[in-house]
């Protein structure tokens, strides 16, 4: 005679503790979600171009070596500050850059307080429109490099190089171009992610 399952002491999971066992599966999986959410958006950094002088033809600011010594990834921020009434931001092609040639430039910022958002990996070209001010060396090549470890996602690759982005820029007095999350920052966003998810297992 054959035994069943209920008989032995087992008992067999009914529909309504299967549902429930899906949902808390469903759950964590959420959690996990947006906790990988959080990690991408706290390894994000915001520049602020030429640190404290910002984007100027004064005091003579080597923009190229400003931008050789950062590690520009998709995601950061790039804000450009200036005086409006004598400066502007385009955004160039490699052959405009090279020839300060500002007659046809992909987009012209012009507020001042601009922030652009890097979407690709890539030079994106930068200088001042008006005149002589490229030539005097007011001018940025961000060149964001293409991390390996990293798959971009498809709407990375579909959307367009830059963008401009409503970022709210980091206040004058402030020297430093490494604004946010870098480092040993992105470490302890991760140990805390990690204790929020270990909450829900």
């Amino acid at each position: 005679m054959a035994v069943s399952s209920s008989q032995k002491g087992i008992k067999t999971p009914t529909s309504k503790q299967q549902g429930l066992q899906t949902m808390a599966l469903v759950e964590r999986f959420m959690a996990l979600f947006i906790v990988m959410k959080i990690l991408q958006v706290s390894d994000a950094a915001v520049y602020k171009v030429g640190d404290s002088a910002g984007w100027t033809t004064l005091g003579k600011i080597d923009y190229k070596k400003w931008a050789a010594t950062k590690n520009f990834q998709i995601g950061d921020t790039i804000i450009f500050e200036y005086y409006n009434k004598f400066h502007n931001v385009m955004r160039v092609t490699h052959g405009m850059y090279k020839s300060c040639n500002a007659s046809s430039p992909i987009a012209t910022f012009t507020t001042g307080n601009d922030s652009i958002h890097i979407t690709t990996h890539g030079h994106h070209f930068f200088f001042c429109g008006v005149p002589g001010h490229c030539e005097a060396g007011q001018k940025v090549d961000i060149n964001v490099l293409k991390v390996s470890a990293e798959a971009p996602t498809p709407s990375a690759l579909a959307s367009p190089i830059v963008q401009a982005s409503n970022v709210p820029a980091p206040s004058p007095s402030n020297a430093n171009s490494l604004i946010v999350l870098k480092g040993p920052f992105s470490m302890v966003s991760l140990a805390m992610a990690i204790g929020l998810l270990l909450c829900f297992l």
